[in-house]
This record gives C-alpha cells, sequence and structure tokens, in this order.
C-alpha cells in the first residue's frame, strides 16, 4: 500500500501543467458566469417582457441537464451544423453555461432581499434605474449573495473535472492517462487530491476573507 513516491516526483510537472490549464478555465468560467448570471437575475427581477421567459428556460434547461451532456453538445453536436468551438473555448463556454443559472438564482435571491421601498425612494428622488442598480440595489444585493456565489464558484472549479471529456490535459485527464499507462492508481489519485486542494483551499479562504469584507463594510458596526 505504500507509495511510489519517484514516480510521483516525476509526475509532478504533468500535475503542475495541468493545474494551470484547470485554473485558467476555472478564472474564464466563474468571471463570464457571474456576468451572465447578474444580467439574467436583473431581467428575471424587473420582469423584462420576452427575456424573462428566455432566461427562465434556460435556468431549467442548465440545472436539470448534466453537464457532461451540455459539453458534448458543445463540443460535437455543434459540429453538426459547421460550427466547430476549440476544446478551451467549449469548456469555458460549458461550464458558463452551467454556472450562469446558478449564479442567477443567487444574485435573485440577494435583489429580492432589497426593500421595495428602497427601490421606491430611489425612484422618487429621480434616480434612473441603472443608477438605481449601481447605488442602492446592487450592493445590497452582492452582500446578500455572497455565501452562495461563493459556494457556486468552487463548485465550477471542481466541474472543470469533466473538461477532460474533450481530450484538454486538465488534472483529471492526466490522472486517468497515467493510470492507463502505468497502473499507478494509488500515486496518480493522491496527486490529484492534493493539486485540487492546492487549487480550492486558497480560493475557498479568499472568498471567505471577500465576504466578510463585503458583509461588515457594507453594513458596518
Amino acid at each position: 500500500m505504500s507509495l511510489d513516491f519517484g514516480f510521483i516526483i516525476q509526475s509532478l510537472p504533468l500535475y503542475w501543467k495541468a493545474a494551470q490549464l484547470t485554473l485558467t478555465i476555472s478564472v474564464w468560467a466563474i468571471g463570464l458566469s457571474l456576468l451572465l448570471g447578474f444580467f439574467c437575475s436583473l431581467i428575471l427581477y424587473f420582469q423584462v417582457p420576452v427575456l424573462s421567459l428566455i432566461v427562465k428556460i434556460y435556468i431549467e434547461i442548465s440545472r436539470n441537464t448534466p453537464s457532461l451532456i451540455q459539453l458534448f453538445f458543445l463540443y460535437y453536436g455543434l459540429t453538426q451544423i459547421g460550427l466547430k468551438l476549440e476544446a478551451e473555448l467549449c469548456a469555458v463556454a460549458g461550464l458558463t453555461f452551467l454556472g450562469g443559472s446558478y449564479m442567477a438564482e443567487a444574485f435573485r435571491s440577494g435583489l429580492e432581499a432589497v426593500g421595495k421601498t428602497q427601490i421606491e425612494s430611489g425612484l422618487s428622488i429621480g434616480l434612473s434605474r441603472s443608477q438605481l442598480v449601481r447605488y442602492v440595489i446592487f450592493p445590497q444585493a452582492f452582500s446578500v449573495s455572497m455565501p452562495a456565489l461563493e459556494a457556486n464558484a468552487i463548485f465550477l472549479i471542481k466541474e472543470t473535472s469533466i473538461v477532460s471529456a474533450v481530450a484538454l490535459p486538465d488534472l483529471m485527464f492526466i490522472a486517468k492517462d497515467l493510470i492507463g499507462m502505468y497502473y499507478s492508481t494509488k500515486e496518480a489519485l493522491t496527486l490529484l487530491v492534493l493539486f485540487y486542494l492546492i487549487l480550492l483551499l486558497p480560493v475557498s479562504l479568499l472568498l471567505t476573507a471577500l465576504e466578510r469584507k463585503v458583509r461588515y463594510g457594507q453594513f458596518g458596526n
């Protein structure tokens, strides 16, 4: 049951390179998911005609279909209509499609926590809708939504494990490759767990610190 530390040391550069790819995909996916989720939540919050229905359909499809199937559709399905996406772009698009729906629900819970009287007060003093969102709604909604946004960000980083299905050399891909070639299951899985912890723990600590700063900075003593 002992580990082959020589094999582990030799494999470290492969995992390091894979971790960089995983992190890059995660950063893009989280950033785009936040933007998509925020705009979707505003559309639902203000009940924009037609767009509200489209957003609701998108959220239902995204949340109720397997993420792997969504990725396969983007990478293999779109080629049937002559649209071929690069693997990296496909991975980011697939994770954004998935994450956007979860971010939208997180933001919407925050938006609904903002009192209607504050919105009415903002309108009564002549604030435009964009000013109302920027100065009244968003600061409070963001503070309330932070725990859910943090959980969704961690969730998306872990979901990057599916991108190996489209031949991207991420952490999961490298682990499966080493197991298949050398049958070094214990070593490959140990490194896989270790590198995911290296990615996830700092992100979790950073987001927790940001949440505290936003909450205490927002509402003071």
